[in-house]
């Protein structure tokens, strides 16, 4: 028999109710201090049928604040407002790890303190704007940080680690992707730095594996997953040769014993992939996460395929809090509304019917 989305799965010492994960969203929904609001609990409350949730991207620290409206890890009153959340999903079944994130040279100074410039290995501009409270602004030329600081940033990790432990999380997953801070170190279109954190692979890892390192004193490595993007060209990214760049990276993985490895297949942007997944799914050797653009038969082929264990939803969940109950009885999915994936009220967020209040 083939393991299929629908089977239990044990990640390390927790048991989850199934194989689909639901996928850290963005969707700006939290209050302006970074507390977690009523319409968030509900949010995440409804798709509690999910095996795991992995929440949205969660910053470190003040200085990690990329986006408005964004839930944080870094006050008393932020934690005690995730707990809320956290305690709800624990009662309807479900395991959630909180998405540990600093955005780096993608923020912009009005979302820092004291308009801040944002920091980043090297002192490269990305294309594009920045998302801030008054609208679209381009981005700054980011100011690259002197070695002595980044133990700052990895002692805000750690610091959100303990923090999430303390909000009632399950685990943490580190948020190596899509062009913050971490992703910017790993990969050579943002990394020019000459110091032991550039150059050569090795050096560009230096600052997950202290990352790693800071938060498994906090939590044990099988509460710890960690999310990558090897060819995800937003947010400016790019590198020389993701392939073979992120099997080094993932070779030196597989001595932690992290909860899971989280990968995003491909660019979400679109275009043709140079990376064969398959291969950096093999060179893990733990849990594999697969990520971008599954349905319910591709999911299942991956995993009866070996070539993921798991796999994580988006929009699916995004417009459909049911999303198990659809895919388990081949019911019709609810359409996405774009418009509404980012900010505002609870239009677009907590109003998807369920298919019994569709049908009724």
């Amino acid at each position: 028999m083939t393991a299929e989305l629908f089977e239990p799965f044990q990640l390390g010492d927790l048991t989850l109710a199934n194989r689909a994960v639901m996928a850290p969203m963005t969707r700006n929904r939290a209050a302006r201090d970074g507390s977690v609001p009523q319409m968030m609990l509900t949010h995440y409350k409804q798709r509690a049928g999910a095996g795991l949730i992995i929440s949205e991207s969660v910053p470190v620290s003040a200085n990690a604040v990329g986006y408005p409206f964004t839930p944080g890890l870094y006050t008393e009153g932020q934690v005690a407002s995730w707990r809320r959340l956290t305690d709800a999903l624990h009662d309807a079944g479900t395991k959630i790890f909180a998405q540990l994130q600093y955005v780096g040279r993608v923020s912009h100074p009005s979302m820092l303190p004291g308009g801040a410039t944002p920091v980043a290995p090297s002192a490269i501009k990305p294309e594009g704007q920045a998302v801030t409270y008054d609208g679209m602004q381009d981005f700054v030329t980011p100011r690259a940080l002197e070695t002595g600081e980044i133990p700052i940033i990895v002692a805000e990790f750690a610091r959100a680690a303990e923090h999430a432990r303390d909000a009632g999380f399950d685990g943490v997953e580190i948020h190596g992707a899509n062009g913050y801070i971490i992703d910017q170190f790993l990969r050579d279109g943002s990394n020019r730095r000459d110091d032991q954190y550039g150059s050569s692979p090795e050096n560009r890892m230096r600052l997950l594996n202290e990352i790693l390192d800071a938060v498994s004193h906090v939590w044990p490595s099988g509460r710890i997953g960690l999310r990558l993007s090897p060819e995800n060209s937003f947010n400016g990214m790019s590198d020389s040769d993701p392939e073979t760049h992120f099997e080094y990276f993932i070779e030196q993985l597989n001595g932690r014993e992290l909860a899971y490895l989280h990968i995003l297949e491909g660019d979400m942007l679109g275009g043709s992939s140079e990376v064969d997944y398959r291969i950096l799914r093999n060179t893990f050797a733990g849990p594999y996460i697969a990520n971008n653009g599954y349905d319910l038969e591709s999911a299942n082929a991956a995993i009866a395929g070996g070539a993921a264990d798991l796999v994580a939803f988006g929009v699916p969940f995004l417009a459909n809090p049911d999303l198990i109950d659809r895919f388990r009885y081949g019911l019709p999915l609810n359409e996405a509304d774009r418009d509404t994936f980012y900010g505002g009220d609870e239009t677009g967020y907590t109003d998807y019917p369920f298919h019994k209040d569709a049908a009724a």
